[in-house]
């Protein structure tokens, strides 16, 4: 059991039961998965980009990403339907606790000029989206080895039924949000 799991277990649990007067502690919002998304526009003139973007997310999530393709054609941007344009990766149980617990103690503090993340990202229905502008906040990354800096969205989907319980859900696991 990773570190992040034995202190929810041990720690988030009883605080959400005591706050939102849970009779049944399965009813405590937990983690569901987190979806590390990333969009390579590059790749179109150049498919080397999306290897990058691949072996970057690989090394990030400790799991090997799917390949996104278009659905359909976009003259303008030069995209045609089923042609790749990003990659995506989903982590559940041991993975998503070992890859939340750097994001929040390792790489967010390693951010440049950083506040706290916006409390506003929540989407209605308890799960929480965070952009990472550059992948070279993670410590598994090496900048010399970068061939361009590229974001990534990272989900983190929740049990939670809303919004309040999810801030509180991730705010007790060291997520660091913005002062109000």
């Amino acid at each position: 059991m990773s570190r992040m799991q034995l202190y929810y277990k041990e720690k988030v649990i009883p605080q959400l039961v005591k706050k939102f007067g849970y009779p049944n502690i399965m009813q405590a919002s937990r983690l569901e998965k987190i979806v590390i998304n990333s969009g390579v526009g590059d790749a179109v003139q150049n498919a080397k980009m999306l290897d990058s973007a691949v072996a970057d997310l690989t090394l990030i999530a400790g799991q090997k990403p799917v390949v996104t393709r278009a659905k359909k054609s976009i003259a303008s941007f030069k995209v045609r339907e089923n042609m790749p344009i990003g990659c995506m990766v989903t982590l559940r149980k041991k993975n998503m606790y070992e890859f939340f617990d750097r994001l929040v103690n390792i790489a967010i503090p390693r951010i440049r000029d950083f506040q706290g993340v916006s409390r506003k990202s929540f989407d209605g229905r308890g799960n929480y989206t965070l952009g990472v502008k550059e992948q070279i906040i993670f410590p598994e990354i090496s900048y010399d080895k970068v061939e361009k800096i590229r974001g990534f969205n990272v989900t983190v989907v929740t049990t939670a039924h809303t919004d309040e319980e999810a801030l509180e859900l991730l705010s007790l696991m060291g997520m660091p949000f913005k002062k109000q």
